[in-house]
């Protein structure tokens, strides 16, 4: 949808807004342009849940879609219960609504959109009514405010060496005042989940909670102030709003010292008691209802493991390659053999480490310049002149669960950049080897071209053609309160796009890799693969947490036992802290860690489904673009569409 339409929809939802009405009537006509019922519904919902999320509407954009909207990133999200009742109620009658529209009338796109807007609502009532997972959702009310108002900094009109004008400064100030409110809510909804034993996981209310608490005062304190006071300089205005927010950052931060404190006498952060498996039945019903995939648990477990055997074996065999490149003789027969020759190959490949964290920087901005010289050449993409990618560090109070990370700039409006985030090592040597020159181009590939970066740059210039529901990330955006239904089109567009740099052409065996790069590449395709065994396995039982923790040391590392000889083995030690970080976030983000390696599935089978009808017409480029312009959804719910 262009954003032109945008604004033109929305204020027919304006108009309509809060008026569930029935849809006997054929046609509507607003605005001299018409709509059916159906796009009227879908609009009105699109726009309250926007007004119903603040910081997701900040992620989006949401004061370019609305007039409505334009006050809403001076906001932050009404958990109090009475708020949460009404929000529920809302999602119902919307229910009633769909459910009356004939959906075999719609046309194909608003097909699509009708099961999408189905399967929103059945998970936003189902968190909110029958989990109630507000009442232990603590990372989402620690990372909420954060993310609102970076997203809002992000975002900001430049204005000559500054950034931000005076309005959008206040809208910070804004927000961030309502900090101190929005933590009486948290504790509020904290308490009734212990009152009835709905609590969550000690390990989320020690690193989101405390940890994380302690970082969001920090931030509001000081962090922010100092961003705020570099980019308005000595303009009119700085001088009071600076006094203004200084006031607020600091009842920000005292609340979230004061949410630390609560949590820590809350909760008895000693029990042995694992409170993170959402269990076998909820995960099938977010595979079938949330991600639209035709699995179950059971099944999907067991292709974890076969998956993890596919790619250790194309590693096994890269590795000799290298091996033999770097004239290494080592020996590559059994598996023990192939498992210890791989491991010494990436122990040689990370004595080629970074100094220090600003030239691991400058290797990833190098790195993205090479990968899009790359798809010109070979005719994957039109890229545009004008098009490059930005590496920055990652903001402090992220930096406890990502070690790279990518945050688009707002689909619903012309201002912000998207960030590619890359964590600092702090120096630390051990950490640099792991992030050596070799296995920076897959992380390069995956977070900024032709992943993430390039991904959401296509999509904004093609915004006409996506629906609005088609971008929203229902419950929150990343973090455990999240439905993840965008994750299976943008982590599987992104794991795509490592594998299809990696296609082999006839002077290049390893397509744009070396032989080194190509084998942290397949690195990289085995720890999504063990994602699938690992997140499954915690979730539905059939794992615990440190044998999950060990699994992914032995098969992404080729490290077993890693944390068992962390204290004596650098290496080890990096690679058991890895793995916990790892683990700890598929822990809280149940079928998450999944999408990477079943949405790239999915595009492949379509992209060869694609290829075997259209025969010698077949374009990838053609493919490609088609694919980015359906949005972030999962391909079961266009799969028939798109291939009809």
């Amino acid at each position: 949808m262009h954003r032109r339409q945008f604004v033109s929809r929305a204020a027919r939802a304006v108009a309509a807004f809060g008026i569930l009405r029935h849809v006997a009537a054929c046609r509507s006509v607003r605005a001299g342009s018409e709509t059916s019922p159906f796009e009227d519904l879908r609009d009105r919902y699109f726009l309250r849940v926007l007004e119903l999320y603040p910081t997701t509407a900040t992620y989006l954009g949401g004061d370019g879609y609305a007039a409505s909207l334009a006050g809403i990133n001076g906001r932050l999200r009404d958990y109090r219960a009475p708020a949460i009742v009404a929000e529920v109620r809302f999602y119902h009658d919307v229910d009633r609504e769909l459910a009356a529209i004939e959906r075999a009338r719609l046309t194909d796109a608003d097909r699509i959109d009708h099961d999408v807007l189905r399967a929103q609502i059945a998970f936003l009532v189902r968190q909110l009514a029958e989990r109630r997972y507000q009442e232990r959702s603590v990372d989402t009310y620690v990372a909420e405010p954060f993310r609102g108002v970076d997203w809002q900094i992000q975002q900001m009109t430049p204005e000559g060496q500054r950034l931000g004008t005076e309005s959008e400064w206040r809208m910070v100030v804004e927000r961030v005042g309502a900090v101190p409110a929005f933590v009486d809510a948290a504790e509020a909804n904290l308490l009734v989940g212990v009152e009835r034993g709905n609590v969550p996981d000690r390990r989320m209310v020690r690193r989101d909670g405390i940890d994380g608490s302690a970082a969001n005062a920090k931030y509001f304190r000081a962090t922010l102030i100092e961003i705020a006071r570099r980019s308005i300089g000595n303009r009119a205005f700085g001088a009071t709003l600076l006094r203004q927010l200084g006031r607020a950052g600091d009842a920000a931060a005292t609340a979230y010292e004061r949410f630390g404190r609560f949590l820590a006498a809350t909760y008895d952060l000693h029990e042995r008691a694992d409170r993170y498996a959402v269990g076998s039945a909820e995960y099938d019903w977010r595979l079938r209802h949330c991600l639209r995939v035709d699995r179950n648990a059971a099944s999907l477990f067991e292709y974890g493991a076969e998956q993890v055997a596919l790619y250790e074996a194309r590693m096994f065999a890269v590795a000799a390659e290298v091996a033999a490149d770097l004239g290494l003789s080592l020996p590559f027969g059994g598996d023990a053999e192939q498992r210890a020759s791989t491991a010494a190959v990436i122990d040689r490949l990370s004595a080629d480490s970074p100094a220090n964290d600003e030239e691991l920087l400058r290797w990833y901005r190098d790195t993205g310049v090479r990968a899009v010289a790359y798809g010109r050449d070979q005719h994957l993409f039109d890229v545009p002149a004008d098009y490059r990618l930005d590496v920055v560090p990652t903001p402090p109070v992220l930096r406890s669960t990502i070690d790279a990370a990518y945050y688009p700039a707002p689909p619903l409006k012309h201002t912000g950049v998207g960030r590619f985030y890359l964590t600092p090592t702090g120096n630390d040597a051990a950490a640099l080897r792991q992030n050596n020159r070799a296995s920076v181009a897959d992380t390069a590939v995956h977070e900024g071209f032709p992943g993430h970066d390039w991904h959401y740059k296509y999509m904004a210039r093609h915004a006409a053609e996506i629906s609005n529901i088609r971008w929203l990330t229902p419950g929150a955006v990343e973090d455990s309160s999240s439905m993840w239904e965008d994750s299976m089109a943008t982590e599987g567009w992104g794991l795509y796009s490592e594998e299809l740099m990696a296609e082999p052409l006839p002077d290049r065996p390893h397509g744009f890799y070396s032989a080194a790069e190509h084998l942290y590449e397949l690195q990289g395709q085995l720890l999504r693969a063990v994602r699938v065994r690992v997140d499954v396995g915690l979730h539905t039982g059939r794992m615990s947490y440190d044998e999950a923790v060990n699994y992914f040391t032995a098969h992404v590392y080729l490290m077993p036992d890693a944390c068992a000889r962390a204290s004596s083995d650098p290496a080890a030690r990096v690679a058991c802290e890895s793995a916990q970080r790892a683990v700890y976030r598929y822990s809280k983000w149940p079928t998450q860690a999944i999408t990477y390696n079943l949405g790239k599935g999915e595009i492949v089978a379509l992209r060869e489904a694609v290829r075997a009808r259209q025969g010698d017409r077949f374009s990838a480029q053609s493919f490609h673009e088609h694919l980015m312009r359906m949005g972030t959804i999962p391909a079961g719910y266009f799969r028939s569409t798109f291939l009809g």
